[in-house]
């Protein structure tokens, strides 16, 4: 065994979701597995006990593989702060920018840097399982590519790709890519697996026979839409992302509207780390709705602010859309707000950010002065897991931010202060801890008369996280081939 690269026809096609399914399958069948991705652009991401960061999702795969996380399963990050430049994170660490005209010939010492970390997966377990990044037929990018074919050449990896069906149009994505690509490539693409179908899968035969007919790729497989199943993501807040998932958001458990909560979470230009609310969206009861809607602003039990990776543009949106202005009514009534990281800044009467934004140097810029104290921005980032408590429940979490915060008053809490229902924490992943979760949406019912209590039969949120993997991996072994993809990587190269 050596390597796998699983690869897409788009981004968000399931690459992420296959990669986490295979890790877990092929782990319990004794296979010493691990996760790689050469380079990442997303601005989800996570702390590893090492304090090095890494993407959401590959964090989530080593979990999935048994392993502890480290920065060789994503050793190049790219972290976009604005539509033509992106902060880089190598090994994880801050290693500079990347500008939009450096991105197909600026990568060269990227590139082996995602090489070396390979090797050296490759050296410690039976099996990498490397997932691509957007689809390898982006034949612009081809000569400084070393996340989807450029790897697998390097590296000799039978590759798959992923299609999803949903978005429409999947047999003309797949035969489209495996057009496009030379004839070097396309001889690295050994199968295909079709993702989220809905309904008779012995309809799509025809056309899978056909696709297999012209470009002499296998199916490996027809995976359904798994409704259960809302693993991390990579991509910005996803309005679909738990309201038909069998979570607590969206569903109808037979109560009535006054025993519910309604959290509204801020959809910013530059939201980072929005998987801060899966935990709420998991809790039953609880309608989590992704918004940019004043008014439901206004009336929600609850509004998160988000991180952000621009603090000070996403708060000059926020003014900009009159969102500002219905956060403010809010602390002005009493009405719960929580802001994390970025969103717990915007909260603040000050932020002074002379190094991260574009154009220079920006100098203090006032904030929504919600919570009285300032943020000041410096070069050095800061990483770490750190852990508390709040009113006797332990609370726990990550940090990844260049802003330090100085409260001037108010309550202290775990990673920041609040002052009346207006909370603000520096600290990811808190709301993952079940206890705490619930002791805060408790407060937050008896604020707003709603009658809603914490079911105490709910699954622990890392018991749910652990079932939606195993439920991913049943899925693969029940709809997929996955002895025939497992094949590829024992067999002699084509």
């Amino acid at each position: 065994m050596s390597g796998l690269l699983v690869t897409g026809t788009s981004s968000d096609a399931g690459k992420s979701l296959v990669v986490t399914g295979l890790c877990r399958a092929l782990a319990r069948r004794g296979v010493r597995v691990a996760p790689f991705k050469a380079q990442n652009m997303s601005n989800h991401s996570m702390v590893c006990r090492d304090g090095t960061e890494i993407g959401r999702a590959q964090y989530l795969q080593a979990q999935a593989a048994g392993l502890e996380a480290t920065s060789a399963m994503n050793p190049v990050l790219l972290k976009p702060g604005s539509d033509r430049r992106a902060h880089v994170v190598l090994r994880g660490r801050p290693a500079g920018e990347l500008r939009a005209g450096e991105y197909a010939t600026g990568r060269t010492h990227l590139a082996e840097a995602a090489f070396a970390a390979y090797a050296e997966l490759e050296s410690q377990v039976d099996l990498v399982v490397c997932e691509g990044a957007g689809s390898p037929a982006e034949i612009n990018l081809r000569a400084g590519d070393y996340v989807n074919l450029g790897l697998a050449r390097r590296f000799d990896l039978p590759t798959i790709l992923v299609g999803d069906i949903d978005r429409g149009g999947v047999l003309a994505a797949l035969y489209g890519t495996w057009a496009l690509v030379d004839d070097a490539d396309r001889a690295m693409l050994r199968g295909y697996v079709i993702n989220k179908f809905r309904g008779d899968a012995d309809i799509l035969a025809p056309g899978l026979a056909e696709i297999t007919a012209r470009t002499g790729m296998p199916s490996f497989g027809v995976l359904p839409w798994l409704t259960d199943v809302w693993l991390d993501s990579e991509d910005a807040l996803s309005v679909g992302a738990w309201g038909s998932a069998g979570t607590g958001s969206g569903t109808d458990d037979g109560s009535d509207e006054s025993s519910r909560l309604l959290v509204a979470v801020v959809r910013l230009p530059r939201t980072s780390n929005a998987t801060d609310v899966d935990a709420l969206a998991a809790e039953p009861g609880v309608d989590v709705r992704v918004t940019r809607d004043s008014a439901l602003v206004r009336e929600a039990d609850l509004v998160v602010l988000p991180g952000s990776r621009a603090t000070v543009s996403d708060l000059q949106w926020l003014r900009s859309t009159g969102l500002a202005a219905a956060v403010t009514d809010r602390h002005r009534r009493g009405a719960p707000v929580l802001g994390i990281c970025g969103g717990y800044q915007m909260l603040l009467s000050e932020i002074v950010d002379d190094v991260e934004q574009d154009g220079g140097a920006s100098g203090p810029v006032a904030g929504l002065d919600l919570l009285p104290g300032r943020v000041v921005f410096g070069p050095e980032k800061v990483l770490a897991r750190p852990r508390g408590t709040w009113r006797g429940h332990p609370v726990e979490g990550y940090e990844i931010h260049h802003g330090v915060v100085s409260p001037a008053g108010g309550e202290q809490v775990p990673g920041g202060h609040r002052v009346g229902s207006t909370t603000g924490t520096i600290w990811h992943g808190t709301l993952e801890c079940d206890d705490f979760r619930r002791a805060l949406l408790t407060e937050v019912a008896a604020s707003t008369g709603s009658s809603w209590t914490p079911c105490r039969d709910a699954p622990p949120f890392a018991r749910r996280r652990e079932g939606m993997i195993d439920a991913l991996a049943d899925a693969l072994e029940a709809h997929v081939d996955v002895d025939g993809i497992l094949d590829l990587t024992t067999k002699g190269r084509a």
